[in-house]
């Protein structure tokens, strides 16, 4: 038996196993990227199976969020709180932000740089008011209800510098789904953010497996398993504007908004970053949570305990440089020391 075929024999319970997990590459597993099985509805049959369960573990978790913010997200797939912070609080908690410098990471996205300072036990000592925020049941709550988890996120500082270096447009413009399964993003932005400078853009109502939608899915999957775009193909599909109105969705909503304002999504959701005019700038405290999709409980034992959850970002950066260091690929996510989130601020010294 030649080699590549014995190794593709060894491997085929591990890719069967990952159909049970929130793997969603075409590319690295040939089970899910297999044309014939996606034609006969693979990739839907998952889908749709990921956000029926999701939908019990948000009734589960119902409680933890007002009723107005539970019928936003229903009808939008996104909350937006204008204001989230009373004044003083805000300012204190931006004060400390910019006063820290600490190890971070950095990667570059055509021209656009997004800057991380892990939000984790050697930050937030520096950071009282952040993470007495990080810790508010209204927060929290809000976030693992979208996520659909009783689970921590994981929590960062993020820089985003549009047009900050030369390069291909940023692929984040383009709008697309994380993956087929829902999960939380969110952002607690720090400064202003206009219409022409990278706001987040988010379709309304696209959060929800429609039956438009469930039919392009099928498409896409279909295609992913042949060729195309490479983010295609990785499960983080693209939709053109165009094609919105044909999956019966309305265009993108522009959020231009204050600081002070929180956005959680989900990211199931067509999203993009927005264009800019030219060079722009944001700083937000940024929150992300995506877990195993086929399990009806809605907490993850791993991940509930906070001491242990916000040490993730650690670990993931120093296992990348790790599997960099023993020839297995590239970390993206470069490392800086005695960086600032608000380094590189337009009309301020760094």
């Amino acid at each position: 038996m030649p080699i590549k075929r014995r190794l593709r024999f060894l491997l085929f319970p591990f890719w069967l196993l990952q159909l049970a997990t929130g793997a969603k590459s075409f590319l690295d597993n040939p089970i899910i990227g297999s044309e014939r099985l996606n034609r006969r509805g693979l990739h839907v049959a998952r889908l749709r199976l990921a956000h029926a369960l999701a939908a019990m573990r948000r009734r589960r978790l119902a409680k933890r969020v007002p009723e107005t913010d539970r019928l936003d997200f229903e009808r939008d797939g996104l909350v937006v709180k204008h204001d989230f912070l009373p004044g003083d609080a805000f300012q204190a908690l931006v004060a400390e932000v910019r006063a820290y410098r600490g190890p971070g990471r950095e990667t570059v996205q055509g021209d656009t740089i997004t800057r991380r300072i892990a939000l984790d036990p050697i930050s937030l000592p520096h950071m009282p008011t952040l993470a007495r925020m990080l810790n508010l049941p209204e927060f929290q709550g809000l976030l693992r209800y979208v996520c659909s988890f009783d689970c921590e996120p994981m929590l960062y500082l993020q820089t985003i510098l549009g047009h900050a270096v030369k390069g291909a447009p940023d692929p984040q413009l383009e709008l697309h789904t994380d993956a087929f399964q829902p999960s939380v993003k969110a952002w607690l932005f720090l400064n202003d953010v206009k219409a022409d400078a990278a706001p987040l853009m988010f379709v309304p109502g696209s959060h929800r497996p429609a039956r438009a939608r469930l039919a392009w899915e099928k498409d896409m999957s279909i295609a992913a398993s042949q060729e195309g775009a490479r983010l295609n193909r990785r499960g983080s599909f693209r939709v053109k504007t165009d094609d919105l109105s044909v999956l019966g969705l309305p265009p993108p909503r522009i959020l231009d908004v204050p600081a002070n304002t929180l956005i959680v999504a989900d990211t199931f959701g067509f999203h993009a970053r927005g264009p800019s005019d030219g060079p722009s700038f944001r700083v937000e405290i940024w929150a992300y949570g995506r877990y195993s999709p086929f399990v009806p409980w809605a907490f993850s034992p791993l991940w509930r305990a906070r001491w242990l959850a916000r040490r993730r970002a650690a670990w993931f950066w120093w296992s990348e440089d790790l599997f960099e260091r023993l020839g297995h690929g590239y970390n993206v996510w470069r490392a800086r020391d005695n960086i600032s989130a608000f380094d590189g601020e337009p009309n301020k010294k760094d």
